[in-house]
């Protein structure tokens, strides 16, 4: 759909209350679409509320929960939903994990994707929707220090290429497109996860951050988001997201 269509219709962004969630949130906002934020920090919530105003209806839930994912996809039918929920990841090599700690972003960032790519099939959302799963860059490059982060991230991608075959084979017309950005010291995990590489190579952080290039800023991934949600020239698969923008991966 042309960009100009998000203006009046309804985004849900999970994971809203901060990093990249809050940047999407006030990005599809300011494109004039009504948004709706699910997040657990209530504080958070409340601030993006008096930030974004009456575009803005705050959700304070847990974005893995199944029943919360139904509940509001029926209550809203977004026309652009982002899965971006997500869990920090405990920083440490991987004889330094237990299970638990290992598992844990499958837990919270597959299971809200499954979920919410479960119910965007099943109402169905309307034909021209668009289902935007966050991943990061470490779906392709590994995350030694994050225990099991880098495989549930390439799992969210699985999750949206699968269910874009589905909708496919359903008539449905409902996009499914990930996203996996590079690793930035803009958010607080990838300050985290910053700071922990930068340790393990002996660097300093701002030494470090240099290395990598360009900062990804939470601004330009929610304007990357605009330009998925609000063209449908970027029908379905998975996109590299960089400072430098959006970039195909095969």
């Amino acid at each position: 759909m042309p960009r100009q269509e998000l203006s009046g219709t309804t985004a849900l962004v999970t994971g809203a209350s901060r990093g990249f969630g809050r940047g999407i949130a006030a990005a599809l906002s300011g494109a004039g679409a009504k948004v709706v934020g699910v997040a657990r920090d209530r504080a958070r919530m409340d601030e993006l509320a008096v930030q974004l105003g009456s575009t803005f209806t705050p959700v304070v839930a847990d974005a893995a929960d199944p029943v919360i994912a139904g509940q509001l996809i029926d209550r809203f039918r977004p026309r652009t939903l982002v899965l971006n929920a997500g869990a920090g990841p405990l920083t440490r090599p991987l004889h330094q994990h237990t299970w638990e700690t290992f598992s844990r972003n499958w837990d919270v960032d597959v299971r809200q994707a499954f979920h919410w790519a479960r119910e965007a099939l099943l109402r169905p959302l309307d034909p021209g929707s668009v289902v935007i799963a966050m991943s990061s860059g470490a779906a392709v490059k590994g995350s030694p220090l994050s225990g099991g982060y880098a495989g549930a991230k390439a799992t969210v991608r699985f999750i949206a290429a699968y269910a874009a075959s589905e909708s496919e084979r359903a008539g449905l017309g409902i996009r499914f497109v990930s996203v996996l950005p590079q690793l930035t010291p803009a958010t607080d995990i990838g300050a985290a996860g910053v700071a922990a590489y930068a340790a393990r190579q002996g660097m300093e952080v701002a030494a470090y951050v240099e290395s990598i290039g360009p900062v990804l800023t939470p601004e330009q991934v929610g304007q990357a988001v605009l330009d998925l949600a609000g063209d449908s020239g970027h029908g379905k698969g998975a996109y590299l997201l960089t400072a430098a923008g959006l970039t195909p991966v095969s």
